[in-house]
């Protein structure tokens, strides 16, 4: 079995855009999200599995990671839907 991944370079999965809000007010944070990646390398569903502690923050994770492509995992070497975890750093520099 082959887990999904969102490391190949071709898929060009934009950062998320850090929220002004936040950015203003110092936030900053690690978001992990649960993401089941469906056979064709599209985001089916996610959801928050540990907060920042920034509501923003999580959101603006969320809404990214569904728009992102992955390579799906494959089983015996066939695509196949899997839930994956998915880690957002927000780091100000």
């Amino acid at each position: 079995m082959e887990l999904p991944s969102t490391s190949a370079a071709y898929l060009r999965n934009p950062p998320p855009a850090y929220p002004p809000v936040s950015k203003r007010l110092g936030e900053q944070g690690r978001v992990v999200l649960r993401v089941l990646i469906g056979a064709d390398g599209r985001a089916e569903q996610a959801e928050i599995r540990s907060s920042s502690g920034f509501e923003r923050l999580d959101q603006a994770a969320l809404k990214t990671v569904l728009q992102w492509r992955y390579v799906p995992g494959r089983r015996g070497g066939v695509p196949e839907a899997m839930w994956f975890n998915v880690p957002i750093n927000f780091v100000l520099e």
